[in-house]
């Protein structure tokens, strides 16, 4: 006597569920790269507020020191875990001797990589968008779509948005962004009110990668 066929429910469920699956995320790959792309190619004056409502104050030139200067584990200076630069933020210092991964372009409170560390990006020509994450929550987005525009190779490829570490120091009253550069002869940083590509773009343009103790630096 032949045994009784087994239910075929289970596995038509379990395939229509891979599959289901296997269909959605079809359907949102072409989403999540359109607003990638949509961030990279917008007008750069399409993102946040216009220049005039950035509250934006005057460029600051910093002098600098540091270069080359590596401490903390693997170095002469191993204990050396905490720098206590002399500007808020800073625009030059000594750091660690790894910088952040040059694939990441923005980071959150959560996952933000220590300040010694994105001050050797710094050195290697990045320009950093710090933000006070409190103050800004309600830019996040567009912090991310700076991110995105300002990170494409057309723009140099080297910049990066991360949170503050305010144990390091307070910005201005009114001011949770600052934009800092590490110039070869020269620090730059400019305070901001909110987020504006306008002003990002002015920034970035006036310091190019290029223009840093070690542009070649990865």
């Amino acid at each position: 006597m032949a045994e009784p066929r087994r239910a075929a429910g289970p596995r038509v469920a379990a395939v229509a569920v891979a599959l289901g699956a296997l269909l959605l995320a079809v359907a949102v790959v072409p989403f999540v790269r359109a607003y990638a792309d949509s961030a990279t190619h917008r007008p750069a004056t399409d993102i946040g507020v216009g220049l005039d409502r950035s509250g934006c104050d005057p460029e600051l030139t910093d002098p600098v020191r540091g270069a080359g200067v590596h401490v903390g584990p693997g170095t002469a200076e191993p204990h050396a875990t905490r720098i206590r630069y002399d500007l808020v933020p800073p625009s030059s210092g000594p750091h660690f001797v790894v910088p952040a991964p040059a694939v990441r372009r923005f980071y959150t409170t959560r996952d933000r990589p220590a300040i010694e560390i994105l001050v050797h990006n710094l050195e290697h020509g990045y320009t950093i968008l710090w933000y006070v994450e409190p103050l800004v929550r309600d830019q996040i987005e567009t912090l991310r779509a700076v991110a995105q525009k300002f990170g494409d190779d057309r723009y140099g490829g080297r910049f990066v948005v991360a949170p503050w570490d305010p144990a390091y120091g307070e910005f201005p009253a009114g001011r949770p962004l600052s934009l800092s550069h590490w110039g070869a002869t020269a620090g730059y940083r400019q305070f901001c009110a909110a987020v504006s590509g306008a002003a990002v773009e002015r920034f970035v343009l006036a310091h190019p990668p290029n223009d840093s103790p070690e542009p070649t630096g990865m």
